[in-house]
């Protein structure tokens, strides 16, 4: 899990730079547009597309550290060992939906890339745009897999 856990740690800093990246590019559009009259173009499309990979980026830390809501209004009755079966039932299930929105993706970058689709100012290649978050997914598939197999750790959230 250390592994898993620095590679999450990773992805997050760099879903960190491409926000603070996208924050002072919108903040030098505006600043252009209210004093100049010019604009970034395409900030538009930027944003979009550093968006999509920041936040597919930040799942993995997120489930590193059991970020994901859980509403335990009918299991808080429950023994410790049951929740925790429930906790790991509940890993296993996000890990097959994140393989399944990796998988899924990849198949969209492909296609992107095969119909060579591009976003409308910029012509930025929109396979591209896919294949950041790809990476992003399959971490957090890896890491809910681990946490299904081996538990949820002794992470300061877990059942908190």
């Amino acid at each position: 899990m250390k592994l898993l856990d620095l590679l999450a740690r990773l992805c997050a800093i760099l879903a960190g730079i491409l926000l603070t990246g996208i924050t002072l590019m919108t903040c030098a559009s505006l600043i252009g547009r209210n004093t100049v009259g010019t604009t970034l173009v395409g900030d538009f499309e930027l944003t979009g597309v550093a968006t999509g990979a920041a936040i597919a980026l930040f799942m993995p830390w997120c489930q590193v550290r059991h970020g994901n809501i859980i509403v335990d209004f009918f299991t808080a009755r429950n023994s410790a060992r049951t929740n925790a079966l429930l906790d790991r039932f509940g890993c296993l299930l996000l890990a097959v939906v994140f393989a399944l929105l990796a998988w899924r993706t990849t198949l969209g970058a492909m296609s992107a890339l095969a119909g060579h689709s591009e976003t409308q100012i910029l012509g930025f290649p929109e396979w591209i745009v896919h294949a950041t978050m790809v990476p992003g997914f399959v971490l957090t598939a890896a890491i809910g897999l681990w946490q299904a197999a081996f538990g949820l750790g002794d992470a300061p959230e877990a059942h908190a």
